[in-house]
């Protein structure tokens, strides 16, 4: 199983997160298309914070379910916990360092009809 690292945009937030990178997603509600986020979810235990703790901030709303964790100095959200895989860990795949995006491949999420399109998800 590979090992990934990845920072925020200033390097102060910087981690480790282990695994291949399938199951990317690329969602079209508000935040994600305003942050450009392409989602990999993990388990937690193969994800490890190295640096920067005390410089991330949590930014909720709606339900606040999920959290969006973003560097408190250059605004980037490197990782984050999804409203719709709370107890997962949500790397932002452009934070990891060597990753060619155009190369992998990314389903779209429906982010802006969330409920049916979770509940399409859970069916299939």
């Amino acid at each position: 199983m590979p090992t990934w690292r990845g920072s925020c945009h200033c390097g102060r937030i910087r981690f480790e997160a282990d695994g291949e990178l399938t199951g990317l997603s690329v969602c079209n509600c508000s935040i994600c298309v305003r942050t450009g986020y392409v989602h990999w979810t993990i388990p937690p235990e193969r994800f490890r914070l190295l640096a920067g703790a005390e410089d991330v901030l949590t930014y909720e709303f709606g339900t606040r379910i999920a959290k969006h964790h973003f560097c408190r100095i250059c605004g980037i959200s490197a990782f984050r916990r999804a409203r719709s895989d709370p107890d997962q860990v949500d790397v932002n795949a452009r934070c990891l360092e060597g990753v060619d995006l155009a190369s992998l491949r990314t389903t779209l999420f429906d982010g802006r009809d969330w409920e049916a399109a979770f509940a399409r998800r859970e069916r299939s």
